[in-house]
């Protein structure tokens, strides 16, 4: 009796223990392999963990009084456990078994068995079962471990892959390398600037948002051919030095600056700290005169005066600027304008994308082409173009509702810019957001005053998930928001459906922010 119940209670911690390991395996994957980080999502998730203390507390009984009782709760708990670590919905953003994750999984899967055979051939049978159950108590750091064991091999292949892409940018000398980096409108610069230069040059950009030093040279390794004339490489950062890692691999001969921002706070602790790490592409430039900052935005207007350094080039819509937008007309269809930049007027700049921020970032794309030859022809013809990144206030329309989605990554000035494009539409405005995260100490504050910009705004707002949004309804309710057009949910699909299922001819969606599964 206790050997069947043994065997089948150790068949089904090993069940446990493998979604434990694929769960943890993918949290710290979504957090980007930095174990710190890892370790400061399991502390907020430590309840998820009740039950291997548990199993470990039933098995250490079971062991020790033989008692067939313990046995049986323990084999039922087991069961009840790995049903419960099913996942319940499909993930937003599911575990991609990437080479490196696959090495891991293997590593994980050598460490278990080696330490459970030790425990077996020490102990036998009965505490194989708890040597079982410490194991999978541990479980929730066996990622950490397995990437510790694995660090050599993992920054040899790393440093070969760098190398790879170094030695063919090298065999490529007439190739014009752009960065961009910015705390928000980085990859919308990169789109723009992308299509525009398409108009005259054979363009590679990093796609989606290849940003880190391992995206952008996947890119260089697979993409890049030696047709290729201009490479826009988008460049992105949680931590100072970041940007300096890639610059030192692709060492850009041009540079964009699209904003500097409260993001990312959490990691990066404060705003000197992110104007220093955006600028390290400034540092990285040799010369300031192919360097393109948007003048708009007070934290790189202020660097550039402590710097005094007058070769560099600003755009933005303030006169002002070197490159300046004037005469623009925004509307639910898109956006007509005028660019002055270098001493020259383009007129009639035509584009389907909404919201003026937008305009911002299409000056500062036009002066790198402008600096670069382009024709103002050619320059409004890509102009008509251009289609907003996915995610990034992508209009998309359903019948009688219109759908703006600005799914990716919200900040601060993202959430204003996009309440502002809400406010350009005819209709029912309705706003569905999970609220800002990985903004440190200021997390709850600048919530709160999203909440209270929304409810000048929106005329229904749905937030998805009930604490962390707290900060956002409570923003809303101060700024006299009315409660009954207020609603919490527990998921972003319960929250679009009520959203749909609202009165109104004409309804239109924003969908600001939506979390990945580690939150």
């Amino acid at each position: 009796m206790y050997t069947a119940l043994n065997i089948a209670s150790l068949a089904l911690c090993a069940v446990y223990a493998v979604l434990c390991v694929l769960l943890s395996t993918h949290m710290f994957q979504l957090n980007s392999y930095k174990p710190k980080v890892q370790l400061k999502w399991m502390g907020k998730n430590k309840r998820r963990y009740i039950a291997n203390a548990l199993l470990l507390l039933i098995a250490v009984g079971a062991a020790f009084t033989n008692a067939v009782l313990l046995y049986a709760l323990f084999f039922a708990a087991a069961v009840a456990a790995s049903l419960c670590s099913l996942p319940l919905k499909k993930a937003k953003k599911p575990l991609v078994y990437t080479a490196r994750v696959k090495r891991m999984l293997i590593t994980d899967a050598l460490v278990w068995l080696a330490a459970f055979a030790a425990a077996f051939f020490a102990g036998g049978e009965r505490f194989a079962l708890c040597a079982m159950s410490a194991l999978l108590a541990l479980t929730p750091f066996l990622a950490l471990l397995g990437n510790l064991i694995n660090s050599p091999l993992e920054s040899a292949i790393r440093r070969y892959y760098i190398n790879d892409a170094e030695k063919m940018l090298r065999a490529c000398p007439e190739l014009k390398i752009i960065g961009i980096t910015g705390s928000y409108g980085k990859t919308s610069v990169k789109y723009y600037l992308s299509t525009l230069l398409k108009g005259r040059y054979n363009v590679l950009m990093t796609p989606e948002s290849y940003n880190t030093p391992m995206g952008v040279v996947k890119t260089v390794r697979e993409q890049l051919r030696p047709t290729h004339e201009i490479f826009v490489c988008e460049m992105g950062a949680r931590n100072v030095g970041d940007i300096k890692e890639l610059c030192d691999i692709v060492h850009p001969d041009m540079g964009v600056i699209t904003s500097i921002g409260e993001q990312h706070l959490e990691s990066f602790k404060t705003i000197d700290n992110i104007i220093k790490t955006k600028f390290e592409l400034y540092d990285a430039v040799s010369d300031k005169g192919n360097m393109f900052l948007n003048g708009d935005n007070e934290n790189i207007s202020s660097e550039l005066k402590r710097r005094a350094d007058a070769k560099s080039h600003t755009y933005g819509i303030k006169t002002g600027n070197e490159a300046y937008a004037y005469d623009i007309r925004v509307g639910a269809k898109g956006t007509e304008f005028s660019v002055c930049c270098a001493g020259k007027r383009i007129e009639g700049v035509r584009t389907p994308l909404v919201g003026e921020h937008n305009v911002v970032n299409l000056t500062g794309a036009i002066a790198v082409c402008v600096a670069l030859g382009m024709t103002a022809d050619d320059i409004k013809m890509q102009a008509r173009k251009l289609e907003a990144p996915p995610h990034r206030l992508q209009l998309t329309r359903r019948g009688n509702i219109a759908v703006i989605d600005d799914a990716y990554n919200s900040n601060p000035a993202g959430c204003r810019a996009a309440l502002e494009t809400l406010g350009m539409f005819d209709g029912v405005k309705i706003l569905i957001t999970p609220g800002m995260v990985e903004l440190g100490s200021m997390q709850d504050k600048l919530n709160y005053d999203f909440g209270c910009l929304a409810a000048g705004v929106c005329d229904h707002i749905f937030l998805v998930g009930r604490k962390q949004t707290e900060p956002i309804a409570k923003g809303a309710s101060d700024s006299g928001f009315n409660p009954d057009k207020l609603t919490v949910c527990s998921s972003f699909t319960e929250a679009y459906g009520k959203a749909c299922a609202l009165s109104g001819a004409q309804k239109v969606i924003l969908i600001e922010n939506d979390l990945p599964d580690n939150y």
